[in-house]
């Protein structure tokens, strides 16, 4: 499985960004699909997840500023961020399972946010 995210950039602290995640198969053959950033001089931190079923789990540092779907015609995933704070300046990694796989399996190449005070 092949991921390519994109929809990052520079926001000013209290907006919103939507990042995407495209797969390169049929999001049908994705059990999970989901979220990382990694910010500089930290570990990589898990943000969100969405499993094929439609059940969804976020990071407590996150809830209720992010909602993770996914558009299965298009076989791709959001991540809708809003009220975005100065600490959520990160790389955000696109990441997705197959039912062969755990969670996280795949990755994609991530996405610059960058959260202005």
């Amino acid at each position: 499985v092949q991921l390519q995210a994109s929809g990052g950039g520079l926001v000013q602290a209290g907006g919103s960004l939507r990042l995407s995640c495209a797969a390169s198969r049929s999001i049908f053959s994705i059990e999970n699909m989901g979220w990382y950033r990694q910010a500089p001089g930290k570990q990589r931190e898990f943000v969100a997840r969405i499993h094929s079923g439609g059940s969804t789990t976020y990071a407590d540092s996150m809830k209720g500023r992010v909602t993770i779907s996914r558009d299965n015609a298009k076989n791709i995933g959001y991540l809708q961020m809003n009220s975005l704070k100065p600490e959520d300046t990160a790389v955000y990694y696109c990441t997705a399972n197959t039912p062969t796989t755990s969670f996280p399996a795949y990755w994609g190449q991530g996405t610059q946010v960058t959260v202005s005070s």
